[in-house]
């Protein structure tokens, strides 16, 4: 059952993180910051799954989010926060199951009482507000939003799963950040995807990405994977250079930051291996 309920909550953390790129008014801040809770709801139970020594994974149902109107996705996440507190009562920490049941009804409420927005997060006119590309820098923001979005909901998970698996204060610092840090970009990432009409749910993760087996080789495929990511945030920022200063400079920003994730995991396998990389 507890599994269950960790499930229903990471679907209800991507839909209302979903809805909050859908919004465009003020409603989407506080959208956010109901993500931001359900996402450390999520942490705390698969804590408590860890110390009751339940196996789980990541998998969970589809996300159906393509709506007309904000409403109607707010109502649907309403009905899965009372599912998840009729579940929440097979939870043995009192504390916990107290803590996220007051969450969730203040939650509810304030989801009812919401102003409706006409949602545009679908309609596929892949442009973004006062900037105009052409057709190829339009094609390559729109295949890098695909990938990029995914890829930082990739990165969330693995590093969550690690985190929660460690009790090395030294690695669990890196992760934390790197969580973070891919949360600064999903969230910027999904809020252009929603802005062009491109917007999508990231697929599941596989287990196998996120159960890591060797930390070290884990590590260093990172560290390459960052290094392409550079790669291509250089690439998306030459591409819309001539046509958006503005955004080019966007891309850079984000090149720039990928250096510190790769000095993290530099100083990560040195923890491990004691050897400079």
């Amino acid at each position: 059952m507890m599994r269950t309920v960790m499930i229903k909550t990471h679907e209800a953390w991507l839909e209302m993180l979903m809805a909050g790129f859908m919004s465009k008014t003020a409603n989407k801040q506080v959208l956010f910051d109901f993500s931001d809770i359900l996402f450390r709801h999520f942490t705390w139970l698969e804590n408590e799954l860890i110390e009751l020594d339940e196996s789980y994974s990541y998998d969970r149902d589809a996300i159906p989010v393509k709506v007309a109107y904000l409403s109607d996705l707010l109502h649907n996440i309403v009905k899965r926060l009372d599912e998840i507190e009729l579940q929440l009562m097979s939870s043995p920490d009192k504390a916990l199951r107290l803590r996220i049941a007051t969450d969730l009804n203040y939650m509810r409420e304030t989801l009812r009482g919401m102003s409706d927005e006409r949602v545009t997060a679908f309609n596929m006119v892949r442009k973004l507000p006062q900037i105009t590309l052409i057709k190829e820098a339009t094609d390559a923001l729109t295949l890098f939003l695909f990938e990029e979005t995914y890829k930082e909901y990739e990165l969330i998970m693995i590093y969550n799963y690690l985190k929660a698996h460690s009790n090395d204060a030294y690695m669990n610092r890196i992760f934390q950040i790197l969580i973070d840090e891919s949360f600064f970009h999903l969230k910027r990432f999904g809020e252009m995807g929603a802005q062009m009409g491109i917007l999508g749910v990231p697929r599941v993760v596989m287990k196998e990405l996120y159960q890591v087996e060797d930390v070290v080789q884990f590590l260093k495929d990172g560290i390459d994977e960052e290094l392409a990511a550079k790669e291509e945030c250089k690439k998306l920022s030459d591409a819309v250079a001539k046509d958006s200063s503005e955004l080019a400079q966007f891309f850079d920003f984000i090149n720039h930051q990928e250096n510190y994730h790769i000095a993290l995991m530099k100083d990560a396998l040195k923890h491990f291996t004691g050897e400079e990389y």
